[in-house]
């Protein structure tokens, strides 16, 4: 059996940040996750501090990277500040005299982004990173620490899919094109012609030791993190076919909601209840009369398992009110509780608007057939 010698990840969160040539208050950030960003990561689930790191590095950049760009997200801008009450460094290593200030960034992000990334190498070190990433020291990022992932970033196969992770590969290319391209939602549009954009890591070969034309030049190959220091590397952009699998989440109805039943027994005895221990009077106006029914105030116990605390005592007219102002509002299984002072107001101004429209009604049926306008 070939051992496994690729190791599959999902870079995906609300916030990303792939730094290449981000340099002093502009921190630009790349359209895709680079090999330093990613072999941060490893370090941080390996608990690896910076000094540590370096003694690593040097294997683990012998890792071949691959990234399938799944979402391409939305570069978005944050204003940022650095040096609160610390003070600025000077390039002799102090700190400048006078009033502490701040140093004032922008920072750049790529918002809703996913990506694939596939690593190709020793088959005992990608072992040793999957078990890292499996149970991480120190929590991972993607490219900044204000950026956790949303999804398990060693990606895992879904019911129906045959690929594992890890697997063994031919090259990174075959790699990325083994792993279904999935929707979020069961009506996301689909990759233009089945294909998405694919960043792949070119290395020399017996066969080809001079780099394509159209290669791009990354300075991402970490040397060390304290202080940072970095190698180019060649990378190839291409565009890859995918198949399409099924999507990320499934539509799931709505829950049942509880309703009222009026007619049912339980309801009928703890009606009468309420407005017994409500001495008979509207809770809002403090009126009796022989119209005087209850209100709910949630429906979460609806059906006949209403508790008192569920309901109030309400004459008809606040009722209506009442009734018509949730209406209005849209509302839930949670409703106005008429003994709430913030409801006052409102309430008044809706017993005033139905007295005034049932006045005119009067009027208008007491009038003559052509009197009316």
């Amino acid at each position: 059996m070939t051992e496994a010698n690729t190791l599959f990840l999902r870079l995906e969160g609300p916030l990303q940040a792939w730094g290449d040539t981000s340099k002093f208050v502009i921190r630009r950030s790349m359209d895709a996750p680079t090999k330093s960003g990613v072999l941060g990561l490893f370090c941080c689930a390996m608990g690896l501090s910076r000094q540590a790191a370096r003694e690593r590095l040097p294997e683990l950049n012998g890792l071949a990277m691959g990234v399938r760009i799944d979402r391409h997200g939305t570069r978005w801008w944050d204003y940022h500040t650095v040096g609160a009450g610390i003070g600025m460094t000077t390039a002799g290593g102090g700190l400048k005299t006078g009033a502490h200030g701040t140093l004032i960034t922008r920072r750049e992000y790529l918002a809703d982004a996913s990506f694939l990334v596939a690593l190709q190498g020793d088959a005992k070190l990608i072992h040793d990173i999957a078990a890292a990433i499996a149970s991480p020291k120190w929590p991972v990022f993607l490219g900044r620490k204000s950026c956790p992932p949303s999804v398990p970033v060693l990606a895992r196969p879904r019911e129906g899919e045959s690929w594992t992770n890890t697997a063994s590969h031919d090259g990174l290319k075959a790699a990325l094109g083994a792993i279904p391209w999935r929707p979020r939602f069961e009506d996301d549009a689909t990759p233009h012609n089945g294909t998405v954009e694919a960043l792949v890591e070119w290395r020399p070969s017996s066969g080809c030791d001079v780099a394509p034309y159209d290669a791009e030049v990354w300075y991402d190959v970490p040397v060390c993190f304290d202080p940072p220091a970095h190698e180019p590397r060649f990378v190839i952009r291409d565009q890859m076919s995918v198949t399409v699998g099924s999507p990320v989440l499934q539509s799931t109805p709505a829950p049942p909601r509880p309703r009222a039943d009026y007619k049912k027994a339980e309801y009928r005895k703890r009606r009468e209840e309420r407005i017994n221990a409500d001495a008979g009077l509207c809770v809002f106006c403090k009126s009796p009369g022989p119209r005087m029914t209850v209100q709910h105030v949630n429906y979460r116990r609806a059906g006949g398992d209403e508790t008192l605390e569920d309901l109030r005592s309400l004459c008809g007219l606040c009722h209506d009110a009442v009734t018509m102002l949730e209406y209005g509002l849209g509302m839930g299984l949670d409703r106005i509780d008429p003994e709430e002072p913030r409801w006052r107001a409102p309430i008044i101004q809706k017993r005033a608007e139905i007295l005034k429209f049932r006045s005119l009604e009067t009027r208008r049926r007491r009038l003559a057939a052509e009197e009316v306008e």
